[in-house]
């Protein structure tokens, strides 16, 4: 494999990995990083792939530079007639037009660079009051609204193996503009900057040139309109500041301030340096060729640096969307524990289930029987299942409402905790979107009675499948595995830490004479069993009622999978500096 191949894999890769990184939470920086991804992305398509593919291919000079600078002035003047329109109604510049020698048409009429424009021929026309067939009227070029076309020209001016292509201006007022002009201009082998002699030391020109000089991007700077007898002095002041930013190295033309023609076009020898210069590295292709590797060399080595930041990005976003899970699950493990507490303590023997299971026991004559011996007791309650309706089911009823109840009060207080704590965050607020999450769905209430019930017929089950095969059990089965099933259940819930005075008795007392009684039909340790299934089934039913309910809160979190990790990007990284440095590169 060639270090050229390498080198093109690595950054297709990553190519792929940032395309991918969408940054979908609104964390604090995410516009600025969204944006950083979109620009490296961008640039790799339209400049980095493009020049690792075809190093020898010829060099695009975009020429830049801010509102009313002259750029497009200039333009005209380096092919000697009109080709790109120039006036005082901003921005001037709406349509990109690349001007290339007729020989180089094929690097540039397919989608090889800024493969996201279209491209549209320019014909040629004699504009009206010349006589010259060889001509191009900026009036007569087509273009579109949304500048998503690059308007090409063929022109035996512009010298071979270097291309101009006029950009919009980089402080434009249409914010289209000025992102098109950025994009244009990292696309760009050579920039060739136009400014004034009295806006050259403007903040918008100078923070993109000290960016091209981190990047090693060659610049070559035309001082515009600079007035008679001023020349020197003023481009004395414009090399210090290159100077002073990294760009000492980079030459400079003065263009004199001259009034335009009848044809809105300068006089020849006012641009004749600028002329030369793209005439020299038209004959020298050396020096073409490094201008090519080093400016290419800077964008990868913006590509390494944009990839690690995109890792940074996407960790950011990784915590973040840890965090917000946290809180939810944190909310919702707290109403988990109080739920199991409440089944642990004996909250739940309360109220109406302490009532129901008084009816059940008959009280004080239930506890008085325990004297004759359990087998007494059996054959009491024999007979009182069979006298009167079964008041088991109404204990049965009540312990469903308690629980119910008490699921439904800490679901519904875990969600309002878990929206509050998502609306406490940008990243969260913004996957609420509006949505009342903190509200309980209409049919909570009605699935949660449904789990409930599905536990006690499963505690009905499980007397069922302990006694099949106890044939000496058969009297006591006559029992009732109805009532048999609200024994068991009582004594899950028979702990009596949150219970005081009579109600330890009473609940307490006849959890004890319940289990003594279910130890007589089955066995204790089968009874120890028994309870411990049972306890374990219901917490799972809990928890999957809450796990379910934490859901609606978690899918949001969905929009993060799918994307690049952050070690996948940092793996990217350090492959694009690698497949660099065998190339003589070192970013």
């Amino acid at each position: 494999m060639t270090d050229q191949t390498e080198t093109l894999r690595a950054l297709e890769h990553a190519r792929d990995l940032l395309a991918a990184s969408s940054l979908p939470l609104s964390t604090t920086n995410v516009l600025r990083e969204r944006e950083d991804i979109d620009r490296a992305v961008d640039q790799l398509d339209d400049y980095v792939l493009p020049r690792v593919r075809s190093l020898d291919a010829p060099l695009l000079a975009v020429v830049g530079g801010s509102t009313g600078a002259g750029k497009s002035t200039l333009v005209n003047a380096v092919v000697g007639h009109p080709v790109t329109r120039a006036g005082a109604i901003r921005p001037t510049t709406r349509q990109p037009i690349l001007v290339h020698h007729p020989r180089d048409a094929e690097a540039f009429s397919t989608q090889r660079v800024l493969p996201h424009l279209s491209r549209i021929h320019a014909r040629k026309v004699t504009p009206p009051g010349t006589t010259a067939a060889d001509t191009a009227s900026p009036s007569a070029l087509p273009g579109t609204a949304d500048g998503q076309a690059l308007v090409l020209l063929a022109e035996p001016r512009i010298p071979e193996g270097v291309a101009l292509l006029d950009a919009p201006d980089v402080d434009s007022i249409s914010d289209e503009n000025r992102r098109l002009a950025g994009q244009l201009l990292a696309a760009a082998d050579l920039w060739l900057f136009v400014t004034t002699a009295n806006r050259y030391a403007d903040a918008v020109p100078w923070r993109l040139l000290v960016e091209a000089a981190g990047r090693d991007i060659t610049v070559a700077v035309v001082l515009d309109r600079v007035p008679l007898g001023l020349e020197a002095e003023i481009e004395e002041d414009l090399r210090r500041m290159l100077a002073d930013r990294g760009l000492g190295d980079a030459p400079v033309f003065t263009v004199p301030e001259f009034p335009l023609n009848e044809t809105g076009m300068l006089p020849p020898h006012v641009v004749a340096p600028v002329v030369d210069f793209l005439a020299e590295l038209g004959r020298d292709a050396a020096t073409r060729s490094e201008i090519a590797r080093r400016t290419l060399g800077g964008a990868v080595r913006s590509i390494a640096e944009r990839t690690d930041a995109a890792g940074n990005a996407v960790l950011s976003q990784q915590r973040a969307g840890a965090q917000l899970r946290h809180d939810v699950d944190r909310a919702f493990d707290e109403a988990l524990a109080s739920v199991i507490d409440s089944t642990r303590d004996g909250t739940l023997l309360r109220g109406e289930v302490l009532a129901r299971w008084q009816d059940f026991v008959g009280t004080g004559e239930f506890f008085r029987n325990l004297e004759a011996g359990i087998g007494r007791v059996r054959d009491r309650l024999t007979a009182f299942f069979s006298g009167k309706p079964a008041p088991e089911v109404q204990v049965e009823e009540a312990i469903e409402t308690g629980l119910q109840t008490v699921i439904v009060e800490e679901a519904a207080r875990a969600s309002e905790t878990a929206e509050r704590r998502w609306q406490d965050e940008p990243a969260g607020r913004v996957l609420l979107g509006g949505s009342d999450l903190g509200s309980l769905p209409p049919d909570f209430r009605q699935r949660t009675a449904e789990q409930v019930r599905a536990w006690q017929g499963d505690l009905m089950e499980l007397i069922q499948r302990e006694g099949a095969d106890k044939r000496t059990k058969a009297r006591a089965m006559s029992l009732g595995v109805n009532a048999l099933t609200v024994i068991l259940m009582i004594g899950v819930f028979s702990m009596t830490g949150g219970l005081t005075g009579l109600e330890v008795g009473i609940a307490g007392g006849s959890g004890v004479v319940g289990t003594k009684l279910l130890e007589a039909v089955f066995g204790e340790d089968a009874v120890r069993r028994m309870a411990e299934d049972a306890r374990r089934n219901l917490e799972s039913r809990i928890s999957a009622l809450l796990d379910e309910q934490a859901s609606v809160f978690l899918r949001r979190l969905d929009v993060l999978d799918g994307h690049p990790g952050a070690d996948e990007l940092e793996a990217a990284a350090e492959r694009i500096r690698a497949a660099a440095r065998t190339l003589g590169e070192t970013p």
